[in-house]
């Protein structure tokens, strides 16, 4: 029994965040280009330097397809 309380700790531990360890950067989520795969977190497309569309989403720097925005849900990554 005492495994099991063992391995059920180490999983619930590693899905939860240390204070101040990400999260805390205003990500809502992520930019995904569906035709190459690429992501790029919403935070991170100004330092990228992305070009935009008329409606001001990002293209992508790989193919200069609109990417499409996912938002992160709870807690976790948006990855």
């Amino acid at each position: 029994m005492r495994i099991l309380a063992t391995v059920s700790d180490v999983l619930e531990s590693s899905t939860q965040r240390a204070p101040g360890e990400g999260g805390d950067d205003g990500s809502d989520g992520s930019y995904w280009c569906d035709d190459c795969g690429r992501r790029v977190r919403d935070v991170e497309v100004d330092a990228e330097g992305l070009d935009r569309d008329g409606d001001g989403v990002p293209l992508c720097p790989d193919c200069g397809e609109a990417m499409r925005f996912e938002r992160a849900s709870g807690s976790g990554c948006a990855c």
